[in-house]
């Protein structure tokens, strides 16, 4: 499937007579008796897999950098100031988002174009016998998980959301209103569709842009672990439902015990050479010389790469100065939880005099240290769009060398045909991690967070100079009850909470993480309150409880639905 991308639609040609018949179907017209086909009903499906990495610059959803990244404080918005892409300034800042934002609607609609797609497919697929379409069972299956997919983004990103099947008769799209179902009933829809795929798909797959059994259980521990936090109609937590953790650390279970494992080295995750490889849950397949103009470029990252002569654009998803802190350690080798952001190591630029956790140069481009791996490419604060707003730092993890073979220009931008994974095997054992410390069990959590701490200390072979010393002075220990820490429950939850930052750093999970727990109004005033003496453009900044955990329903959606759809809470 790394080639799979663009639906090639069969074009019925209709033979033209001399004289005129008004009953002649337009070229380019394809009936559903052809569309019925089997190898037709799989180029449907294959268009559902296509609309996987569908978005564009300025509205990403290949990654949620610029909803969970940008709004979570992990990540400044970049770019040439606040008025380019102004509507990622306005999710950064919360006060300036409105009910108009382009990109709020643009996403919407692209993800409702991959539920369309995944319904179409899916309709298709089941007024098709086994024995004219033996693949009938696995294929609903593999329909079902991207509908999955796309409804688990819209309901993290806008909450209430219109919930539509294959079969249901589009001429009645127009009377589903997006509070047909309550917040959990959505959640159980979503989680019966990673359902279905977890009984019905193969455990291996020889084209690996498929989903298995195990993906499918992965996403729905991932569904189920969001579902457990049960919020009221204001967003707050109020309570965690232990059945669901419960199943979600059996399903973890059946995944760990499958072939996934941690990559020896995390810079293995974020280089084209290895994708697909022992991490990767599942991942997006991008591609490139496919028959297409550019390939199957991951444009949602197109806006994220340096100024330098060697690329070009754009200068977005900049490091917040929390987040390079958040990488310093103690003279154990563990996080400061309470006090980490007290330091201005990314103004001052000393990586030598406090110790750091490996990951902060997977990470974050640097001044003075290498880009991506190549000790003799030294990134520069004069490779950043706007340093005297922003700061002179970069996000790494999304981008490859200018000479990697993924590397693609597609003038003015540019990105790369390397796969991102949307569940990679870390994930898995921290949500494990996670039911079980809220399950009261955090004693089993230890050596999964363990582990992904022992993995990032053996993570330095690529983070060195051309001299052969270390980029930043590393410093990382695994936590040792009675020795460097007390593991109590809360220390636990603090732990994990904070591993999940670290390792998942600009991937985009941070925001969706702090609504989950309840503890985002807390957390982003606290962060605006420190960053706004660091840098000017947070000055308007305010997290509004009980209003900005979500987006609000599109104004055009609204309009659209004359009415029909009822906006979220605060809005």
């Amino acid at each position: 499937m790394k080639k799979y991308i663009l639906l090639l639609i069969a074009v019925t040609l209709i033979a033209v007579s001399c004289q005129k018949n008004l009953d002649q179907l337009p070229q380019g017209f394809a009936s559903d008796e052809l569309l019925n086909k089997p190898e037709n009903v799989e180029k449907m499906l294959i268009s559902a897999y296509s609309a996987l990495g569908n978005d564009a610059f300025a509205a990403p959803y290949s990654n949620l950098w610029s909803y969970g990244s940008v709004r979570s404080g992990d990540a400044y918005k970049g770019g040439d100031g606040p008025g380019d892409v102004g509507d990622f300034h306005a999710y950064e800042t919360f006060a300036l988002n409105r009910v108009d934002i382009g990109a709020s609607d643009v996403t919407w609609f692209r993800l409702y174009v991959g539920v369309g797609r995944a319904n179409d497919a899916l309709a298709r697929i089941n007024n098709l016998t086994e024995d004219v379409y033996p693949l009938k069972v696995q294929r609903q299956a593999e329909a079902r998980f991207l509908r999955g997919h796309f409804y688990f983004l819209l309901k993290i990103l806008y909450k209430h959301i219109p919930y539509i099947d294959e079969n249901m008769d589009k001429a009645s799209y127009d009377s589903v209103s997006n509070r047909s179902y309550s917040s959990n009933q959505l959640w159980d829809k979503i989680a019966d569709d990673f359902r279905f795929a977890a009984d019905n798909l193969p455990g291996t797959q020889t084209d690996k842009g498929r989903p298995t059994s195990l993906s499918a259980k992965a996403y729905l521990a991932k569904t189920l672990l969001y579902q457990a936090y049960t919020q009221d109609e204001n967003n707050n937590v109020t309570g965690i439902d232990q059945a669901k953790l419960t199943e979600v650390n059996s399903l973890c279970d059946d995944v760990i015990a499958g072939p996934f494992s941690l990559f020896p080295d995390y810079a293995q995750n974020f280089l084209s050479q290895f994708e697909n490889g022992s991490e990767s849950v599942f991942a997006i397949q991008y591609s490139q010389n496919d028959g297409t103009q550019f390939g199957r470029i991951d444009n949602g990252h197109s806006l994220n790469y340096p100024m330098n002569q060697e690329y070009g654009c754009c200068g977005f998803h900049v490091p917040s100065y929390n987040l390079i802190n958040a990488f310093v350690t103690t003279t154990q080798g563990l996080p400061d939880f309470a006090n980490y952001n007290n330091n201005e190591i990314g103004k001052q630029g000393d990586y030598d005099t406090h110790s750091f956790d490996p990951r902060l140069d997977h990470t974050a481009a640097i001044p003075g240290h290498p880009y991506k791996y190549r000790p003799s490419f030294i990134y520069q604060s004069t490779w950043s769009r706007a340093p005297q707003i922003y700061g002179p730092m970069l996000s790494m993890k999304e981008t490859v060398l200018f000479d990697d073979p993924a590397f693609k220009r597609f003038p003015p931008f540019m990105s790369s045909s390397k796969n991102w994974m949307i569940i990679r095997f870390s994930d898995v054992m921290l949500m494990k991690a996670e039911a079980l410390i809220e399950l009261g069990r955090e004693m089993e959590a230890l050596p999964l967070i363990n582990a992904i701490r022992t993995r990032a200390a053996n993570s330095t072979g690529r983070l060195k100079m051309t001299d052969g010393s270390f980029t930043s002075n590393y410093l990382i220990n695994t936590y040792q009850p009675g020795v460097n820490c007390t593991w109590t429950n809360d220390y636990a939850r603090q732990a994990m909470r904070y591993e999940r930052r670290v390792e998942f750093a600009m991937e985009g999970y941070r925001f969706f993480d702090l609504v989950r727990w309840g503890i985002a109004a807390e957390y982003m005033n606290a962060y605006f309150a420190k960053e706004k003496t660091r840098v000017t453009h947070l000055n308007d900044a305010l997290f509004k409880k009980n209003r900005d955990e979500y987006l609000p329903i599109p104004l055009n959606q609204v309009n659209f639905s004359k009415g029909l759809y009822k906006q979220n809470t605060g809005w």
